[in-house]
């Protein structure tokens, strides 16, 4: 696609105050609320895997800014930020996590099977790359039933190797299917270098022997991001095709939900750092404001746990409610 999205800032990426104001907020409320899940993972009151997205925040936040609220997402095991930037209650995903009635799925979820049709969320998939084919799916309904809905489908660069996502890539661009697909290049894998810049990548570029166009993002800017995927889903609005989003990012947990060997806090790399910093700098919100809306995120988090350890657990006659054979 043309221009460099990595260059300098420019007019076509600002958005306005109060827009950049509730994303600083959407990635605020991520960040807290992974962090109080790793806790309550490191406490064993999450059972089972919580993988987090804490460095992830911005890929989320700018594309979902960009979406429709009635566009399908699909994700991998990273659920809880696609969830909470989509504009669901951080207590239903909370009480889900912790396996609660009150969850999403009434608790039988988890992180990994989190679903809300509320939300157009259809998963939360553990196998890597499986959220891709199906995704391509959720794209066909939605052409076939001749709606304008573009289906917003998350993985990460290790699920991008699978045969499944190369077959599904095929698809899409023989239908033509209206589905942006973000691939999360994290470097928090053992031994990796931190990408801060443009880099020759394999990711960006999957998707040229079906004739995709893909981009590579600066995955900690939420500006960049969200200018990235205005182009993609308005490419995948008026019916030209598939996207491959490439997300630059820096990932600082480890799969199991609590740090993993080698995390490493760097300032440049924090997409929530990144927002506030420029909030600040360019006068958008007001210090007491600022720490307000701090105060009211971190508020909200801590009430989300408190209400998730006070809920019911499912019971036994509950197991096979909702599942159809």
């Amino acid at each position: 696609m043309a221009g460099s999205p990595l260059g300098p800032l420019d007019a076509e990426r600002t958005f306005p105050a109060d827009e950049d104001i509730a994303a600083y907020r959407s990635m605020l409320l991520i960040r807290r609320f992974e962090e109080k899940a790793g806790q309550l993972y490191a406490l064993q009151t999450i059972h089972g895997a919580c993988p987090l997205c804490i460095g992830q925040e911005a890929s989320l936040v700018g594309t979902m800014m960009e979406a429709r609220a009635t566009d399908p997402v699909i994700t991998g095991y990273r659920t809880h930020g696609a969830l909470l930037a989509r504009g669901a209650d951080p207590r239903l995903v909370m009480a889900e996590l912790t396996g609660r009635t009150t969850g999403l799925a009434q608790g039988k979820g988890g992180t990994v099977r989190m679903f809300a049709l509320a939300q157009h969320f259809f998963g939360g998939h553990g196998n890597a790359g499986l959220g891709a084919p199906i995704g391509a799916g959720l794209a066909f309904a939605a052409r076939y039933l001749t709606s304008d809905a573009v289906t917003l489908c998350f993985f990460g660069d290790g699920a991008a190797a699978r045969g499944r996502v190369a077959e599904t890539y095929r698809l899409a661009a023989q239908r033509s299917l209206p589905i942006v697909f973000v691939v999360d290049n994290n470097t928090a894998a053992p031994g990796a270098s931190i990408v801060l810049g443009a880099v020759p990548s394999a990711l960006s570029e999957s998707g040229t022997p079906f004739a995709i166009p893909g981009e590579q993002v600066d995955g900690i800017d939420v500006r960049r991001v969200r200018s990235a995927a205005r182009r993609a889903i308005e490419r995948a609005r008026r019916g030209d095709g598939p996207t491959v989003l490439e997300m630059l990012t820096y990932r600082y947990r480890g799969h199991g939900g609590i740090a993993g060997r080698g995390e490493r806090r760097l300032e440049e790399a924090d997409p929530v750092a990144r927002a506030r910093g420029r909030l600040i700098a360019e006068r958008l919100i007001g210090e007491r404001e600022l720490k307000a809306l701090e105060k009211s995120v971190r508020e909200a988090v801590t009430a989300a746990a408190q209400a998730a350890r006070s809920a019911p657990v499912p019971q036994a006659h509950d197991l096979f409610a909702d599942v159809e054979a």
